[in-house]
This record gives C-alpha cells, structure tokens and sequence, in this order.
C-alpha cells in the first residue's frame, strides 16, 4: 500500500473517531469560543497527525515497546512463496477504478468550490455599495437573504426594516471581525478532499452552526430583543440564497439556531473539559508511531527504530532437492523459523552515500514500480531457496538493508540480520536485481533513503 493511500486511510479515521469525540463532549453545551477552537483544532489535528514521526523517541520507553509487541501480534503478514505471492489485495483495475472516481469527485467539488467564490466575487463587483452605521455594505438588487464572506456584507435593504438591518449588520459584523470565513474555507476544502467521509461532512455542519451560535450570542448581547430577533430568522427561512459559500443571517436549521438561544448557559466548570483535547492529539500522534515501533517489536536489535521496513516475504523450501512447487508457509512454520540463532552483522544503517546524508524517514518514501504489492510479486517470482540450505535444514529470517539514491538506484546492499551464507547470499541476489526505484524526498527535493527487508526462509 502506497504512502499517499496509508495517509488518506489514516485521516478518515481520525475524522470519524474525533468526531465522534466531539459530539459526547462538547455538542450541547454553550461554550461557542472554545468549541470553535476545539472544531478547527480537530479538523487540523486529523489533517496533520500522520506526519510527524517520534518513533525513535517512542522505542526508548518501556511501557511502549511493551504495547508495540502485543501490537505487532496483530499486524497482517504478507506472504510469498517461490512464484507466487498469497497476499490478498484488490485487483488493479478495481483499484483504479475506484481512484478515478475519487478524483472524478474531487474535481467536481473542487469546480463547485471555484464557482460559489466566483459568484461571491462578481457580485462584490456588480452591485452598489453604501455606508450604513459606519460599515460599508453591498446592496443586493434582488430580495435574498443576507450574507457575509470576509469584509463583504451584503443586504437587500427593501426586505428588511431599520431595526432589522441593524441586528443583521450586529450578526454579519460578528463574522467579518472573527474571521469566520477561514473557518468556512478550511471545511469546504477538507470536504473536497475526503468528500467519501460521511463524517467530514457532519464536521463540515457542526463548523457552520457553531459559527451561527457565535454571531446569534452578539446580536442578544448587544442588547436586541430576543423574541424579536428570532421572528426575524423565521421571516427570513424561505428567503433564497444569492451564493453558498458564505456566512448566512438566515443558515438553516433555525430550530438548532433558537434552541441554543433559550438554552440556560453552561456552568463555567464545564470549560474544563476542553482540556481532554490536548491528550487526545498525543494519542493519535502516538498511535500512529506505534506501528513503527510495532515492526521492530520483535526483533528490536535487529535494525534501528527508526528504519523504513518492508513487509515480510516468506521462502518455503521442502527440506531436500526435490524440485516441488513451493507452498505459503504455515503458522507452525512462522513460529519454528525462530529457533535459528541470528547474526546481527551491523547495528546502524550508514550516514552518508557519495557525499551526501542518508535519511531513513522523508515526507514522501521511495516507491517500487508498481506499489508494495509488484514488488513482493518480483521478489516472489525471482528468489529461491537454495538446495543446500534444504537439505542441510537451514532456514531462518535475513535482513537485507540498502539504500535507495535521489535517482531511484539501489545500492549499498548488505546482510544486517544472517541466518546462513547460503541464505543471506540468495537474499543479497535477488534484492540486488530489483529495478530503479522513484526516489524519495524531503522538503521537496530528492534525497538518499535507507530500507530494510526481511525475507524468511522456512522448511515444509
């Protein structure tokens, strides 16, 4: 699976768990501000959590290392056997079918984004502006609701009286000076992004309302009749909107909009639980690294915390020189492929390649032609187990490290973790006969990035 594909995966869950968080916490109380925050806060925290990489630090802890190896118990094993590989995945046209049509909605949201800010802006050109209470105004030229979208406020005058026109320029100025748009902006995009995530969505809502409750809690404060003021979004509920991607007088539901204005305010001890959202983003940033640190779990002196590690390929042999096809090894078999002592033959990765830094995590890993699974297939399709390890009874698991070049070439290829010089010999070949890499990078440009593969040898 592509890096790109484990990010997306990643970021809809969080969505779905913190929205979730979200509403069992804050949904009904009366804290607009902080629950304002806490909105943009988990939107960020969901876009941005898989990036940051602490597993290093993480492998230093104890009661981690101690998670990571129950952990591991349950990470999925991809196993090959010679010329065949056994791990399920979709087929590619399915794959890409189903890509194509993400993108497909990607573009027409991306479009439906563009065409709502277009319409924004024409209209900002197109109509007259005046000076009403101090604040400049757009004056519609056909009855539709009012609307604000940054310092824009735009009215149709004849629709509304002075009284009401002050309790819209009171809620419209709200969001103009909070800078409720950027709220706006960053939920339509993350709903284009993952617009397959019903749940991004529902964030997508709660942004808006919250928003609305904000701008509706000034207009009350600042001294207009309560009663009155709610009649006047009841007069405006039907009133067609003149653009979408706006700050609405008149966003519907108004039933959730009335409630929240005759609900008794919270007590002033409930602010307190805005404080769970801090560990809450610690531990999405620690579950994420703990995969990582999960991968290494069971074997934790065999290569560095911090290595980019392959799945597993398993080589079945039949313990002689019968030319039998070779089978996926069995659970029996995973466990007694243990009982081989190991040789650790290097305990850090190198530092340098012609001159310059070897990483061993980048924003964006280099990537086998074809994704993991092409590259289990070539592995699969090309490695043998040597007769004589066979019938010698030799098997085990070789960690084969090397470094894929900001050109894509493999190189400084060796044996970090041997079994057998027969093995580690076979293991060596056929990685070394894997074809050039797309490189990968950091901070946007190409740089040297360390792996690691272990490939398991196991008698029938």
């Amino acid at each position: 699976m592509s890096p790109d594909m484990i990010y997306f995966m990643k970021v809809n869950a969080a969505i779905l768990f913190l929205y979730a968080f979200y509403r069992l916490f804050f949904y009904n109380d009366t804290f607009f501000r902080l629950r304002r925050t806490t909105l943009i806060g988990l939107l960020l925290v969901a876009v941005v959590y898989p990036l940051p990489d602490f597993s290093g630090w993480m492998k230093e802890i104890n009661t981690v290392t101690e998670a990571a190896t129950v952990y591991s118990t349950m990470l999925p094993e991809v196993i090959v056997s010679a010329g065949k590989t056994t791990a399920a995945a979709p087929d590619g046209w399915l794959l890409q079918s189903a890509f194509l049509l993400y993108l497909a909605g990607v573009a027409v949201l991306g479009i439906r984004f563009a065409v709502q800010l277009g319409s924004i802006l024409v209209l900002s050109v197109q109509c007259k502006t005046t000076c009403i209470n101090g604040e400049y105004v757009h004056l519609l030229n056909h009855p539709a609701g009012p609307f604000s979208f940054f310092h824009l406020i735009f009215i149709h005058l004849p629709s509304h009286t002075e009284q009401e026109v002050d309790e819209i320029l009171t809620h419209e100025m709200t969001h103009v000076r909070q800078w409720h748009s950027l709220d706006v902006i960053l939920s339509e995009l993350l709903c284009t992004l993952f617009w397959v995530n019903p749940f991004v969505w529902l964030l997508k809502r709660e942004v808006r309302q919250n928003l609305e409750y904000l701008a509706d809690q000034t207009v009350l404060l600042s001294g207009h009749d309560r009663k009155s003021y709610q009649f006047h979004l009841l007069g405006l509920a039907n009133q067609k909107a003149a653009a979408n991607l706006y700050n609405s007088f008149n966003v519907l539901p108004l039933k959730n909009r009335i409630r929240m204005m005759n609900k008794k305010r919270s007590h002033q001890i409930g602010r307190t639980k805005y404080l769970l959202f801090a560990p809450l983003a610690a531990l999405l940033l620690m579950v994420n690294n703990l995969e990582t640190v999960a991968r290494v779990a069971t074997h934790p002196t065999d290569i560095q915390p911090t290595d980019s590690v392959l799945p597993e390929l398993f080589v079945v042999g039949y313990g002689s020189a019968d030319a039998k096809p070779a089978v996926p090894a069995n659970d029996n078999q995973k466990k007694t492929v243990q009982k081989n002592e190991p040789k650790i033959m290097k305990d850090t990765p190198p530092r340098e390649y012609n001159g310059e830094k070897v990483y061993e995590v980048v924003d964006k890993m280099p990537i086998y032609p074809g994704g993991e699974k092409a590259m289990l297939q070539f592995l699969a399709q090309n490695i043998k187990y040597p007769v004589k390890a066979q019938e010698a009874g030799t098997q085990g698991r070789v960690h084969v490290a090397f470094t894929v070049d900001k050109k894509g070439n493999m190189a400084q290829f060796e044996v970090v973790r041997s079994v057998d010089s027969l093995l580690d010999a076979e293991a060596l070949r056929v990685v070394s006969l894997m074809p050039k890499w797309t490189p990968g990078s950091k901070g946007g440009k190409n740089v040297n990035v360390r792996y690691t593969l272990p490939v398991i040898f196991a008698l029938q």
